[in-house]
């Protein structure tokens, strides 16, 4: 880990970080709305600088051009954490994943034993915060519960590790197991607040194509991504893709949880959305797979643009795993619609960048806008019409940003 003592990261990096926010700068006036806000834009260990939702826990959001890449780079891909006690120190020499339950055989393995006794695989998947762009709710209704996040609380990488049902087979799962539960080393500052744990149904867990991954992007894990292991759930929103994964707990039965019953759960309907009353008046379903969606990475928005330029408007598209068959751009704020130029597929669950020449020959403001559609017909929503939650999960809306022409 370069120069950086990883297993003592978070004394020396988040600390500073800490002490920066707080000890530093004193708020001038009592902020009311979040359009008061401006997260503060600061550089954590292994980071570049990144907007600061929050330091403890850490929520760091990517900037909007970094979708101009197919691949995120480590050093700003987003964070985010949902306990304030993050281990400020990790020793590979004594760290091991607990394999536990109902198995034949209980596990512990450390960071060698993976590296050393499985099958090594790769994937290529975005990882996308259930609550991303949560903040374009409001637009067309009430706001929204939770962390108000733009678009960068998504990124796509290279993840390495072993796969999940290679483990299981190795501890041998007993023929009565039904779920899977899997929990972290993050930990609540109070007792009485819910661990941050995991279920999926046993049948999920030996599919093949979820990992425990050890690297990303050809380097270790970042330590504010989840090392030394993170689940990986591709096609599935981040809530799943446990961070410092440290247990497995084979179970015969399901177990009610905060963060599986209560937390990231939408109404179980077919919009999975609020039709008329409270949302929480509807039976609740986790969220679970992610949604068709493209976004645009440059220009950014409010971007002043000579006329008669010519423009490359990029940005990335994805979907739960299905592929992105086309990418609509509108110029003129959804008046009329053209087919973007698809780059190169990095797997059905990557990014799939695209790319649009456009030359505009008359001054004035424009709002760009785009729309994926994947294989099987599904379409990303116009801003009218994408179901409210009162969570704000799952936003995938047509995506705009304004620019002027000089």
């Amino acid at each position: 880990m370069s120069n950086i003592n990883r297993r003592n990261f978070l004394g020396a990096g988040l600390i500073l970080g800490a002490s920066t926010l707080i000890g530093k700068e004193t708020p001038q006036k009592i902020i009311t709305s979040t359009s008061d806000f401006t997260p503060p834009v600061i550089a954590f260990p292994e980071k570049k600088p990144l907007k600061v939702i929050s330091d403890r826990p850490p929520l760091l959001e990517s900037p909007r051009d970094i979708f101009t890449q197919a691949i995120t780079p480590n050093d700003q891909f987003f964070v985010r954490w949902h306990m304030p006690d993050i281990p400020t120190y990790i020793d590979l020499n004594e760290f091991r994943l607990e394999v536990k339950g109902s198995v034949e055989k209980p596990l512990l393995l450390s960071i060698d034993d993976l590296k050393s006794k499985f099958e090594p695989v790769e994937i290529t998947s975005v990882l996308q915060c259930g609550g991303n762009s949560r903040r374009y709710f409001a637009g067309t209704g009430p706001a929204t519960h939770g962390v108000q996040w733009g678009h960068g609380a998504m990124g796509c990488a290279v993840w390495r590790g072993v796969r999940l049902k290679d483990i299981l087979h190795m501890a041998g799962v007993k023929g009565s197991a039904r779920w899977v539960g899997v929990n972290g080393l993050e930990k609540p500052a109070m007792e009485e607040t819910p661990k941050f744990f995991r279920e999926m149904e046993i049948d999920e867990a030996l599919s093949g194509e979820l990992m425990v991954a050890y690297a990303m992007n050809g380097e270790d894990l970042p330590y504010l991504n989840g090392f030394p292991l993170r689940l990986v759930i591709p096609g599935h929103f981040s809530d799943s893709w446990v961070k410092m994964l440290s247990e497995i707990t084979v179970m015969d039965e399901y177990r009610k949880s905060f963060f599986m019953d209560v937390a990231y759960t939408v109404p179980d309907n077919d919009c999975e959305c609020v039709v008329s009353g409270s949302d929480f008046e509807y039976k609740r379903k986790p969220i679970a797979v992610m949604k068709v969606k493209s976004v645009i990475g440059y220009p950014t928005p409010n971007t002043v643009i000579k006329k008669g330029s010519r423009v490359k408007v990029t940005g990335v598209a994805f979907d739960q795993g299905k592929g992105i068959k086309e990418v609509m751009i509108s110029t003129d704020g959804g008046k009329s619609w053209s087919a973007t130029e698809l780059q190169k597929d990095y797997g059905k669950y990557a990014y799939r960048p695209w790319i649009y020449q456009w030359e505009p020959k008359v001054k004035g403001e424009y709002t760009i806008m785009v729309r994926a559609i994947n294989r099987i017909g599904n379409i990303q929503p116009q801003v009218n019409e994408i179901g409210w939650n009162a969570g704000g999960y799952q936003y995938n809306a047509v995506d705009s940003v304004n620019v002027k022409i000089v």
